[in-house]
């Protein structure tokens, strides 16, 4: 792990071997308060990652930070507990103070579901400690009125997109002048797509209201050109922490307990290679599938569904608390199947979309949650393989994607099916990790699958798959849709007042109630 300031090349130093013969480190001699170890034990977390290791005593000392670490690495805990502890200090050393304006502590994230999960476990953490901390979450899915709820108070932590915050300053609803003399932390988790995903001129609302006194924090998986944007906009010399092997950064790029496989076949054969891999039971469980369309994962649905293979798609055009709802009964182990798809690639695909349509005069109404995020941001548990049915667009693409196995020390495996057309990608990631076939980081040919057991399933899948035609795709997912918003329940009620709206006014009620 390489830990420097940002003043001077001269303060720069190499912390990955200093360490390297010391025993791990506990909360306890971190400086964690004892309330948030117990919490930690309840929760079944003994001791700290090196993320957390290296971060938190940091944090408690009031320095700013950049912290990169893979996905998994246990980053949000690593800002959590010491932004709690400071707040629980500023209650018992200020019993009697006045209640503050504005938010303390403001976290922001690139996504909804990051956003639900970073509340989830503050808010988990602050029930087991028993202290009396306000923290909410903000979507740009809520009206005026809820907004105004949340923010009554207010919130010592407030977990939010930055549209969300942007919308709060306009509406008056956080006040800049509080903000001065209120906010003490801020934290941009996952930073490196908060401008990626287009909230530049959010954070550009918000930045000029942060005092100069408010200990700010990046948290990151990767080092980008955006990232060193964010740091001249709101840091002040601060701590850069990247967790990497000194000399072998690559080996840190995906977890040395994650085995990586490749299949190789023609575009038309993935179908019958997916079904091979699962109805073979040759890939451990659960399994999630990454595809790069929304289509193609309806597709896949339906075809699996043929030959008795349970699964549930994710994607951006759900309504936010039914891809919850999937999320947990996934996570609950309710299925072993999830298709998710990726987000980054379907949002580059409609950008590309709406630059057409105005360079040709017609307007093209946006469908897709922009606040989604399925590569990162999405707290999956237990999955023990990943599967790129449809490879990523780039290798930061597929890293990501791995990442969502073999998390917390557990092991995992993924398995890639690469067709001729994605021979480039490939190529560049293997590149990335290295092609020395007796480095953990190979990508090795997927060994149980023979040629034989593929082909006696042939002609089944290629029957199969001619049935799956795009109207049944589209029919598919409208009627997925239909039946996600039919369980919603904040639509419940409406739909009982307003029968005729699930006839000729559904297509209407999709757009209106995509936020909920």
């Amino acid at each position: 792990m390489a830990v420097s300031t940002d003043s001077s090349n001269n303060n720069k130093r190499d912390a990955g071997h200093e360490e390297d013969d010391d025993e791990e480190r506990t909360f306890e001699e971190l400086g964690v308060d004892p309330r948030l170890i117990r919490a930690l034990t309840k929760k079944s977390i003994s001791k700290p990652t090196p993320i957390q290791d290296k971060a938190i005593p940091l944090i408690l000392e009031g320095k700013d930070l950049v912290a990169r670490a893979k996905t998994g690495s246990g980053k949000t805990y690593a800002y959590l507990l010491p932004l709690l502890q400071k707040l629980f200090s500023a209650e018992k050393d200020q019993p009697g103070r006045r209640r503050p304006a504005a938010p303390p502590a403001i976290v922001l994230v690139p996504t909804r579901e990051l956003c639900h999960q970073v509340h989830s476990e503050a808010s988990s953490l602050i029930e087991y400690c028993r202290v009396q901390l306000k923290v909410v979450q903000l979507t740009s899915g809520m009206s005026n009125s809820e907004l105004s709820t949340a923010m009554e108070g207010p919130p010592d932590v407030l977990v939010s997109t930055p549209a969300c915050i942007s919308m709060c300053l306009s509406r008056e609803l956080l006040r800049p002048a509080a903000l001065q003399e209120s906010l003490s932390f801020l934290v941009l988790d996952e930073a490196d797509l908060l401008l990626s995903y287009g909230y530049e001129d959010d954070l550009k609302a918000l930045i000029p209201h942060v005092p100069r006194h408010c200990q700010c924090l990046l948290m990151s998986a990767t080092s980008s050109s955006d990232i060193e944007k964010l740091k001249k906009l709101v840091l002040h010399n601060p701590v850069i922490l990247t967790l990497a092997e000194a000399g072998n950064v690559k080996d840190e790029l995906i977890p040395k307990n994650v085995q990586q496989f490749w299949i190789s076949c023609s575009n038309n054969d993935k179908l019958l290679h997916i079904l091979a891999l699962l109805k073979l039971e040759l890939v451990q469980k659960k399994v999630l599938i990454f595809v790069n369309t929304i289509d193609m994962g309806f597709k896949l649905k339906l075809f699996l569904e043929q030959f008795g293979i349970k699964s549930a798609v994710l994607n951006a055009e759900l309504p936010q608390n039914s891809r919850l709802h999937i999320l947990e009964e996934f996570n609950a182990g309710l299925f072993d199947y999830l298709i998710a798809s990726d987000d980054s690639q379907i949002k580059d695909r409609e950008q590309t979309i709406g630059e057409n349509h105005k360079k040709s005069g017609k307007s093209k109404k946006k469908k897709l949650d922009t606040e989604f995020g399925v590569v990162r941001g999405i707290d999956f548990k237990h999955v023990f393989t990943v599967i790129n049915f449809d490879m990523p667009k780039s290798s930061a693409g597929y890293v990501h994607r791995i990442g969502r196995t073999g998390r917390a020390h557990n092991t995992g495996a993924s398995v890639s099916i690469v067709s001729p057309d994605e021979t480039e990608v490939f190529e560049a990631i293997k590149s990335m990790l290295g092609d020395d076939e007796k480095s953990p980081k190979f990508i090795a040919p997927f060994p149980l699958l023979t040629k034989n057991a593929v082909e006696s399933l042939r002609y089944r899948a290629e029957d199969v798959g001619k049935s799956v035609t795009k109207i049944a795709v589209r029919e598919s997912r409208a009627q997925d849709l239909r039946n996600e918003i039919l369980n919603s329940e904040k639509l419940k009620s409406h739909f009982q007042e307003n029968p005729k709206d699930l006839g000729n006014g559904f297509k209407l009620l999709i757009d209106g109630f995509r936020q909920l």
